[in-house]
């Protein structure tokens, strides 16, 4: 496998375990195709259903496993075998031919000398074909050797802590692709081998629903804006989730030790009334540390006090900036 091969097999292992809230995302989009047939009650159901979805999506997000890379086992593969030239067609001619005894019609019509030039023919046909198929089997083999070897001194080179390979890898490789679908831009910047210093880009205005749905005692949608507080704790448990997500997703492809995610929001300048972009958290975490979480039980915020972090929430103001974790 060449190392874009690879890569294809890492995407699809980086996917890895997807959580409930996103299977049942995809049902709830299939269902949306007979919105129009529905009855007001079924549709009433359906949004408060979407809605409900909606917020676990976001929430959610940590617990989104992706498959680890074991670049150990990707090092050590065996090469291809060499192929060893096989003389089949020629034998099982050869064979035809020494198994041959002219018939009564053979000698009547004068026929032997024709298929003893016959079976000659095949025989000698059968040496082509032998090596025709031979040199496919090298081809291949060869290719499959040159695969074999880029993927090998990738790997070796992950494993040594290039830091050129682990930016190779994390180009070729989205581990955390999801949050970048949620409207978060990630940027990396490697410090070392085992170090990644990740600035995660939060897009509240376009995440978070600004107005609940339920059902009724009817059955019938009804809907409200959300409080202020409510509002910031879908938004700090969204921030929080995504920060663990990225962790989890770098630490499955890369043999790191530590990753650092900065989180950066928009909070207004109360000075000039415009929004700017500031760090609103940021965590150091190491590999040991998450490793021992039970991420389908945890609360993301409350999470936050398994590592050294700098946060301030308040419930009803939201996130305020922050100095950068720097180690």
């Amino acid at each position: 496998m060449s190392v874009r091969g690879t890569f294809r097999s890492i995407s699809a292992a980086v996917k890895g375990y997807e959580r409930e809230a996103l299977k049942r995302q995809r049902e709830l989009e299939r269902e949306q195709k007979n919105l129009a047939t529905m009855k007001e009650l079924e549709r009433a159901y359906y949004e408060v259903q979407v809605y409900n979805n909606n917020l676990d999506v976001l929430t959610s997000l940590h617990k989104q496993a992706s498959g680890i890379i074991d670049w150990n086992t990707i090092k050590e593969k065996k090469p291809p075998i060499k192929p060893t030239k096989s003389s089949h067609y020629e034998e099982a001619a050869k064979s035809r031919f020494e198994s041959y005894k002219p018939n009564f019609l053979d000698k009547l019509f004068n026929r032997v000398e024709k298929k003893k030039i016959k079976h000659e023919a095949a025989v000698s046909n059968g040496i082509k074909k032998d090596e025709i198929n031979y040199q496919e089997l090298i081809s291949e083999y060869e290719q499959e050797l040159m695969e074999w070897n880029d993927t090998s001194c990738f790997a070796k080179r992950i494993l040594s802590g290039d830091l050129d390979a682990y930016t190779e890898a994390l180009n070729q490789v989205n581990p955390i692709n999801e949050i970048n679908q949620l409207g978060s831009l990630i940027k990396f910047n490697i410090e070392n081998r085992d170090l990644i210093k990740v600035d995660l880009f939060v897009n509240s205005e376009t995440v978070i629903p600004k107005e609940s749905k339920y059902l009724l005692k009817n059955g019938r949608l009804s809907g409200k804006k959300i409080t202020k507080t409510n509002y910031y704790a879908i938004y700090q448990d969204y921030v929080c989730s995504a920060v663990l997500r990225v962790a989890r997703g770098l630490f499955a492809l890369l043999p790191i030790r530590m990753v650092i995610v900065t989180a950066i929001g928009e909070l207004l300048n109360t000075a000039t009334g415009y929004f700017e972009q500031k760090p609103i958290l940021s965590v150091a975490l190491p590999k040991e540390t998450l490793e021992n979480i039970n991420f389908e039980w945890i609360d993301p915020s409350d999470s936050m006090d398994n590592f050294l972090y700098n946060m301030k929430f308040y419930k009803t103001k939201g996130f305020t900036t922050v100095e950068r974790i720097l180690l």
